[in-house]
């Protein structure tokens, strides 16, 4: 099931944040994230929250700022099921194009978006903390 995403879920999600990322945001970062104009954020519950996407539509455009899924959800196509998600929230906000940006060796990430329409319209060298820093490809996909 996909739904808003809550305050009372910052806990959980922060959680998730953690066992992706680097880099992770912390419940009062998503929680500052969340609460910003323009942007919302959706997650998937699977016998509790499993995974979430926060994105944001300005001026006719949108762009998924985070996903992420549990560990042990993964490759179970939840990604998959929150971008469809997102892809169509942001439409109904007014939102012509959705961009993101994901990490190149991120071949999983890079198959869900590529398969659901997304193209690279752009490179941002060394956009990843890590040793070595990781370039980022910005994606970008129409919306209906």
């Amino acid at each position: 099931m996909i739904r808003a995403a809550a305050l009372e879920d910052l806990p959980r999600l922060a959680a998730i944040h953690v066992e992706g990322f680097a880099d992770p945001w912390d419940d009062n970062s998503l929680g500052e994230v969340m609460t910003s104009p323009g942007t919302f954020a959706l997650v998937a519950e699977e016998g509790g929250v499993a995974g979430f996407i926060v994105a944001r539509v300005a001026a006719g455009e949108a762009e998924i700022l985070t996903l992420a899924v549990a560990s042990y959800m993964r490759a179970q196509g939840l990604g998959r099921l929150l971008v469809q998600a997102a892809l169509a929230k942001a439409s109904q906000e007014g939102a012509t194009s959705m961009f993101l940006e994901v990490a190149v060796g991120n071949g999983a990430a890079r198959a869900v978006y590529e398969g659901l329409g997304f193209a690279e319209v752009g490179r941002r060298k060394a956009y990843y903390k890590g040793e070595p820093p990781e370039d980022a490809l910005v994606l970008r996909r129409a919306l209906d």
